[in-house]
């Protein structure tokens, strides 16, 4: 699920190119790879600046969060003078300044990493590449099943999905899932901070009897497409044409075909267990009860208040989120919605750059985001007439159990839905991990890909619905 406008999320869209600037520092003591750890609520985040020297004695930098899936993000503004570094990033708001000491492998830049109204400490050396992480449930070949590349085509939509399916051993015909990721750009494994869940989640059905199909999303890998400009609803034609694809297969019982969707996925399976009966059951991780808009709150300033973050931190971001989501409802030029976003920075005491200003109106402005907005969940859940099994972690930051969950029970049951199985996990997150905190900072440190608990819950409950069809 994006994180749209949250602090310290890292995950925020990058756009344009690193900005140069001329530094009378040494270049040799700038240039190259530097590494440093930021200790931010609920976890450290590994980060990697990377320096380079372009043509005339200018600079170019650009940020990588190592723990949060490695985005790299350009370094708007890079200027060194005499032993002090300063680094501004439109793209994420943030800022570091700090000072040059040493030399070679002995070097470090000490300082201030600033973002969101917090300031906080951050030394980044020449040393401190992490190791790379440990991720003992992601499975060694060879399986113990079939696997095949393969490609289907969403017709309507006009594009080319290429997917993974694996087969149980034997003739057949199997159950059979279609694994649809979360929101943002994700390949068929939905690899996020080194961690490849639905790769995970696939070999552990597998092996239980259950062939499961997963897709990389759109303009990713081999599927062809944009993903930014589709919507949620658009997204459930293709994973009706999995389905679809599935029906062609002999070795897949067509009456026992379902979903199993992810943050965003839920809802985007809810939408298209509504539009084709061959969707015999739906499992809906993590999905949203509530309108996109609230979603997003809980997200931002709501968690940033539960988190103890300062007072004037927390009323600034109420001030944006709720400035910038009235203004993208209420305009839909371009130009007009930058004029509003101005405005409502300028009110809350939040000095953006034109830069950043462009790239908050890019992410704003997108057919998917305008729809994330105003998206409400419930209409669509009281049509779902398949049964439903609904997981959450009950340390969810990105749709918190605690709103969601009733929300999208009551929403079922009120369709008339007789088979409803809601489980909240304790001790999980957004990505089913066992955690402590639940914070996003946490997701890459964690080992476990996949919480034991949530795989069994969804192989046993699909092993009920489908074994009554035989």
């Amino acid at each position: 699920m994006r994180l749209a406008l949250a602090l310290l999320s890292f995950l925020a869209f990058a756009a344009g190119q690193a900005a140069t600037a001329t530094s009378p520092v040494d270049s040799k003591t700038l240039t190259g790879a530097w590494y440093g750890a930021l200790t931010v609520p609920g976890g450290v985040l590994h980060l990697k600046l990377t320096i380079k020297e372009e043509t005339g004695g200018k600079m170019s930098a650009v940020l990588v969060s190592i723990d949060q899936g490695g985005t790299v993000i350009p370094v708007t503004t890079i200027s060194a003078t005499n032993d002090s570094l300063h680094l501004a990033i439109a793209a994420i708001s943030g800022s570091f300044d700090g000072m040059v000491t040493g030399k070679a492998d002995k070097a470090e830049i000490r300082g201030n990493w600033a973002q969101g109204g917090m300031t906080l400490p951050l030394v980044f050396q020449r040393t401190g590449k992490p190791a790379e992480p440990k991720r003992p449930q992601t499975p060694a070949k060879p399986y113990p099943y079939d696997e095949e590349s393969v490609s289907y085509k969403n017709e309507t939509a006009g594009v080319t999905l290429a997917a993974t399916l694996t087969l149980p051993p034997g003739k057949g015909p199997f159950p059979a899932v279609v694994l649809i990721t979360g929101s943002g750009s994700e390949d068929r494994d939905e690899t996020l901070f080194a961690h490849r869940p639905f790769l995970v989640i696939a070999d552990y059905l597998t092996r239980r009897g259950i062939a499961v199909l997963r897709a990389d999303d759109r303009g990713v890998g081999g599927s062809t497409g944009d993903a930014m400009s589709t919507t949620t609803k658009d997204l459930a034609g293709d994973a009706l044409a999995g389905v679809a694809y599935l029906k062609t297969r002999s070795e897949i019982d067509p009456k026992r075909m379902g979903l199993i969707g992810h943050s965003e996925g839920a809802n985007i399976g809810s939408i298209a267990a509504t539009q084709s009966g061959d969707v015999a059951y739906l499992v809906m991780l993590a999905g949203m009860g509530l309108v996109g808009e609230q979603v997003l709150y809980l997200q931002g300033w709501q968690q940033l208040e539960a988190q103890g973050a300062p007072k004037d931190a927390v009323n600034q971001e109420r001030a944006l989120q709720e400035g910038f989501f009235a203004a993208v409802k209420a305009e839909t030029d371009k130009s007009a919605l930058a004029n509003r976003i101005r405005e409502v920075a300028k009110s809350a005491g939040r000095d953006m750059s034109e830069s950043e200003i462009t790239v908050t109106v890019e992410q704003i402005d997108s057919p998917w985001f305008r729809y994330f907005l105003t998206f409400d969940p419930a209409p669509v859940l009281q049509a779902v007439r398949c049964p439903v099994l609904v997981l959450y972690g009950d340390k969810d930051t990105q749709a918190t159990a605690k709103e969601n969950a009733p929300a999208v029970e009551a929403a079922l049951k009120n369709g008339g839905n007789k088979d409803v199985t809601v489980h909240v996990l304790p001790g999980l997150n957004h990505l089913f991990q066992t955690c402590k905190t639940g914070s996003i900072s946490e997701y890459g440190q964690i080992e476990e890909t996949f919480a034991p608990t949530a795989l069994e819950n969804i192989a046993t409950w699909i092993t009920a619905h489908t074994r009554t069809q035989n």
